[in-house]
């Protein structure tokens, strides 16, 4: 027990710091470094203040700590013998490695998809998922700012993925980064993505930070995480996605797309 209680802490001491880590450079790079230079990136006119930030954070170290304990349960519990999780990396093709990864992402997808719906039904928003779109105006903090309910929903994919998906463990530790990654650029406030992509097959697939700005500015419509599928398919993304993409890219880069 004390050992696991030690195994505990230091992976939520990780998960804390990368949060800080991952979420922190690009606000410092934003939000106060090149705030001047970066202004044409900006998504919203309205500014975040510190107190929204301090709320982010707070709301995000209890989020960092709930990971945590769903990770140690799947990692370092006899539950880990039930799950298809593996630790010799040659009991499956290397090239399986990365085709786990991507396809745990968008396992996550549908699973965030779903779960997000859920949370925006009108009897359940105001118990969990309103302390998520207090930030109207995302930054990066926002990534992990979730009631510690919501918390349990959103950390409840490595439960989902250690039973359906044969994964080295370390892919799924992996999984927990880039998702990570893409969450922030997802709350960055800031549009990044190079010009040629308006143009490309890619833009058709992918969610941008555009995507999930309007998700928090209008509170409904693209409930996706990475990708575009499901919101198109169930007829839930935002009419003005596209429109509001090409506003941002004209700010960006002047007229044309």
């Amino acid at each position: 027990m004390e050992q696991l209680a030690t195994t505990f802490g230091v992976i939520f001491s990780i998960t804390l710091v990368r949060y800080v880590v991952l979420a922190g450079i690009p606000f410092l790079l934003f939000y106060l470094l090149l705030s001047s230079s970066t202004a044409k990136y900006k998504i919203q006119t309205r500014k975040a203040v510190k107190k929204d930030f301090l709320r982010e954070i707070l709301h995000s170290s209890s989020s960092s700590l709930v990971f945590a304990v769903i990770m140690a349960i799947v990692l370092f519990t006899p539950l880990k013998s039930y799950t298809l999780l593996y630790t010799d990396i040659h009991a499956y093709p290397l090239w399986w490695l990365p085709v786990s990864l991507v396809l745990s992402l968008v396992i996550h997808d549908t699973y965030f998809y779903w779960m997000h719906r859920l949370m925006h039904h009108k009897k359940i928003f105001r118990f969990t998922h309103v302390v998520h779109h207090q930030s109207v105006n995302p930054s990066p903090w926002t990534s992990y700012s979730f009631h510690v309910l919501e918390a349990v929903a959103e950390g409840g994919i490595l439960l989902v993925l250690a039973f359906t998906l044969p994964m080295h463990q370390d892919m799924l530790i992996l999984f927990t980064v880039v998702s990570l990654i893409i969450n922030v650029y997802g709350h960055l406030g800031y549009e990044i993505m190079p010009k040629g992509l308006r143009n490309s097959y890619l833009f058709e697939i992918i969610n941008t930070s555009v995507y999930h700005n309007l998700h928090h500015s209008k509170f409904k419509g693209n409930y996706s995480l990475y990708f575009r599928w499901w919101d198109k398919l169930m007829k839930t993304e935002n009419p003005d996605y596209v429109k509001e993409y090409d506003r941002i890219q004209k700010q960006r880069f002047g007229s044309g797309k």
